[in-house]
């Protein structure tokens, strides 16, 4: 590996994997009082009058400037709350807003939600307010740029702060006014972070830069505000994100640099960050040569001389000390996400970076490993600072470096942007390593599933398809419910349109902006799998029912390049099987898209009543079984020889695990060709180099299929072990799971939560836990492990499972929330013996609003 010397990891994260009562001590509910949590509740109803109509604030933003490009407003209202009453601020924004009361830090968003429709943050602010006068203070990010992460829309926000029954202050009409002021430390004309996300961040500031939102009494200058027409109102619905600061553990290495560095002339000449070079009508943005500044390419003009690995644990207060030509570089121990910062002090003038990544390469931060701008730059007057960057990111390690002048750091920290309702959720066994691979999937769930599924924390945050829809099935089982899920599929439900994209074609990432080319031509099958999928988790008919018509169009879509037998051919756009050598074998006819198409049209006649679907996807996979196998392996595409269609002799490993996992073959029609996938390939081939002339899985996604084949066939054993060999020294290195199979891009994917599935369904042996239906499936299969516990929870309580192993037997307890049925099956060669708690119900939660704690 590249990384260097990896520390023991958070004793806090080791803590809470391992104590029931740490993780409900946890949670505080009052920071989430505006989580809407009711997820059956649709806007229109009850929920949208009393959570998300504004009662006065109108949408303002700066005259004439709601489309100019990454524009940063600041608006502040001051206040006198009465007294005995609750107090409440709500907003609603585009793009990202970061909000203060009385100088503090409260919280980040909004959550995403689709074109046109806007989700509303509402916050019981009582405990915060002092008698008195208070205010109110919000950053508000105008972007205007396509991205993978956020839509391209015109900018504003809309705030009011009420009590039950007065407008205290709002923006425009009723109360004290929000006034805004423009605020030019942040250097407008830089870069794009990355071609997925928008803007990278760059600083100008003096001591006074924050004194608008550090006191009440600054003057502003404030700028006209236009007043827009009002906004199509939706729910949050998901409880408001942890935002616990965490320390580094480790001064990891320290050195200096010069500027010996060989950078290249422009942005156009650097390949590794492709974002700078493509500005233009289908990538918006600031040209290179119209840029105030590119810290991308100072940065390439220096060079390390001096990196002394020091390993010295960090000390908050302590400051350390750097001058112009010095680096120190820290370890958070945790590949973690959210917003940094730090206490800095500049005795000069001075040019400050911080340079950020997962891992180290070579040992050093490289800044443009995952081809983003991953640097923090700001240039700071003589005075003191608290720093915090504005937009989330991911990393283990963070550099800080002096370019120019001299300056103090001190509290370095970040400040995260997770998930808040995993930890009542609980699991340990007797190995240590299945441990570690549940605390790493949580973590890779709880960064990557704030408001709906993302794929990683820093190089786009992209809401996926395909990825997500392994992602989904961890939420219940870690937080109860599918509030996430929800905000996925109404995203998709409530635009008019998707832009430039063809008819029918959803986009493979939303909320995002897609050209009329950009588009992957198998996630919308992803999408409808998932969709029956969530179907069962939540029986939420009212989405599903609210989603035909996405659905049919999407098959409406597929209609043209169904050849005469019915399979797809010539499919256009990005064809995607997985991060691997699959990818090359995808036209004109690719045996595993069609494959995943049979499957999406049996899932819509499943869900949809559509018999015809069902037996066309039986249609298919007959053909596919006549066509693609060739007798030992199922080929991956069709050639045209002669002006015909004649399979090909390309065959690759996730190819098999396609034709398995969506029932074109089962281990009992085809015994031999699961034999050999079953014992020689796998995570041990990259040893045995069994079969070379087949190109091997990836993680994504080939792995996990693996997985859940085995998982199907009862070989749990053979699971874990292979688990154990192809995530283990991952979350070992990073405390997390990555994106490959090597540390070349994202090592936080969210996909790779998946883990959390099988750890409950197949070692914990919770094979199923229906919400809906109120059932539990307990499977007990062959394990070497001597004793495994764990709960989930549910709407009702929790479902507690623990057993152990005797000689030639299987004692088990478990207990399920009242009206909860219980299903035992024994796939395995002990005995199995219920063991009944001795006074009746075990209850290690207290009901709260929403759920248990």
């Amino acid at each position: 590996m590249k990384k260097g010397k990896k520390q023991v990891a958070l004793s806090r994260r080791r803590f809470l994997s391992a104590s029931v009562a740490a993780t409900a001590t946890s949670i505080e509910l009052p920071r989430r009082l505006g989580a809407y949590w009711d997820a059956g509740e649709e806007p229109g109803l009850a929920l949208e009058s009393s959570w998300i109509a504004f009662r006065s604030a109108k949408p303002i933003w700066p005259e004439g400037r709601e489309k100019e490009m990454n524009l940063w407003v600041g608006f502040r209202a001051i206040f006198h709350p009465p007294a005995g009453k609750h107090i409440y601020l709500r907003m609603a924004g585009c793009t990202f807003y970061r909000v203060y009361l009385n100088g503090k830090f409260h919280g980040w968003g909004p959550a995403r939600g689709p074109k046109d429709h806007f989700r509303v943050d509402l916050w019981d602010i009582t405990p915060h307010l002092a008698e008195g006068r208070n205010y109110v203070c919000v950053e508000v990010a105008g972007y205007n740029v396509n991205s993978y992460y956020v839509l391209d829309q015109p900018s504003f926000l809309q705030a009011e702060i009420t009590t039950d029954t007065e407008v205290l202050a709002s923006t425009t009409s009723d109360g004290r006014p929000f006034e805004a002021v423009i605020l030019p430390q942040r250097v407008q004309k830089v870069q794009r972070y990355t071609f997925q996300r928008t803007f990278s961040e760059v600083y100008h500031l003096d001591p006074q830069s924050s004194a608008w939102r550090d006191s009440a009494d600054s003057p502003l200058e404030a700028v006209k505000c236009a007043v827009f027409p009002m906004r199509k109102y939706i729910p949050r619905r998901v409880p408001f994100p942890d935002y616990e600061k965490r320390q580094p553990e480790m001064v990891a290495a320290e050195g200096e640099f010069n500027w010996s560095g060989n950078p290249p002339k422009s942005l156009y000449e650097d390949r590794s960050i492709p974002s700078a070079a493509r500005i233009g009508p289908h990538m918006l943005g600031y040209r290179w040569d119209d840029l105030t500044e590119i810290p991308y390419l100072e940065l390439q003009k220096t060079k390390t001389t001096v990196n002394n690995r020091i390993d010295t644990p960090y000390v908050c207060d302590q400051a350390l000390h750097l001058t112009a030509g010095r680096f120190k570089t820290l370890d958070f121990g945790t590949n973690l996400a959210g917003f940094f910062g730090a206490h800095v002090t500049a005795h000069a003038p001075t040019k400050f970076y911080f340079v950020f990544d997962e891992t180290l390469t070579d040992g050093d931060v490289d800044f443009k490993r995952l081809m983003c701008d991953n640097i923090v730059a700001y240039t700071l007057s003589p005075g003191t600072y608290d720093l915090e960057t504005f937009e989330p990111y991911g990393l283990e390690f963070l550099k800080l470096m002096v370019l120019e002048g001299e300056c103090s750091v001190s509290n370095v920290y970040l400040r995260e942007y997770t998930a808040p309702d995993v930890w009542t959720a609980h699991f340990s066994c007797s190995h240590e390593g299945l441990n570690k691979l549940f605390a790493a999937g949580r973590e890779c769930y709880r960064d990557n599933a704030i408001d709906l599924f993302q794929d990683n924390p820093t190089r786009e945050r992209g809401p996926w398809l395909c990825d997500s829809s392994f992602t989904a099935r961890v939420a219940p089982l870690l937080t109860g419910h599918t509030r996430a899920e929800h905000n996925q599929f109404e995203n998709y439900r409530l635009p008019d349109n998707f832009g430039d994209l063809p008819e029918g074609m959803l986009p493979p990432c939303y909320p995002s902006d897609h050209s009329s080319t950009d588009f992957s031509a198998t996630w919308p099958l992803w999408f409808i799998i998932q969709l029956e999928q969530y179907m069962q988790r939540s029986d939420d008919h009212q989405t599903v029912a609210g989603l035909r018509n996405r659905v049919m169009k999407v098959f409406d879509y597929y209609a043209p390049f169904r050849n005469a037998q019915g399979l797809l051919q010539d499919l256009k756009g990005w064809v995607f099987i997985e991060w691997s050598k699959s990818n090359d074998y995808v036209q004109p006819l690719s045996y595993p898209a069609n494959m995943l198409y049979a499957a999406a049209l049996a899932a819509a006649g499943r869900l949809y009543d559509l018999p015809q679907f069902v037996e066309r996807a039986e249609a298919l996979r007959k053909l596919i079984r006549q066509q693609s196998y060739d007798g030992q392996f199922f080929v991956d595409n069709a050639v045209l020889q002669d002006g015909k269609l004649v399979p090909s002799h390309n065959r690759t490993e996730t190819c098999q695990y396609y034709a398995f996992y969506f029932d074109i073959a089962s281990p009992q029609t085809y015994p031999e060709l699961w034999e050999t996938l079953r014992s020689q390939f796998g995570p041990q081939r990259w040893k045995t180099k069994a079969y070379p002339d087949i190109p091997p899985s990836n993680a994504f996604m080939g792995n996990v299929l693996r997985q859940e084949l085995l998982s199907r066939a009862g070989l749990t054993e053979q699971l874990i072990q292979e688990v154990i060999a192809s995530l283990l020294y991952m979350a070992e290195l990073t405390g997390t799971m990555w994106e490959n199979s090597s540390d070349e891009a994202s090592m936080n994917h969210a996909f790779e939560s998946n883990v959390v599935t099988e750890l409950y369904r197949d070692v914990l042996g919770l094979y199923h836990v229906d919400r809906v239906r109120k059932k539990v499936h307990l499977r007990v299969t062959n394990l070497s492990l001597d004793w495994c516990a764990g709960r989930t929870p549910t709407p009702e309580g929790f479902v507690t499972l623990r057993w152990w192993k005797s000689a030639d037997a299987l004692t088990y307890q478990i207990d399920v929330p009242p009206g909860y049925t219980v299903e035992v099956e024994n796939l395995s060669k002990f005995s199995v013996v219920q063991r009944h708690f001795p006074h009746g119900k075990v209850n290690f939660g207290i009901k709260v609003e929403g759920g248990y704690q």
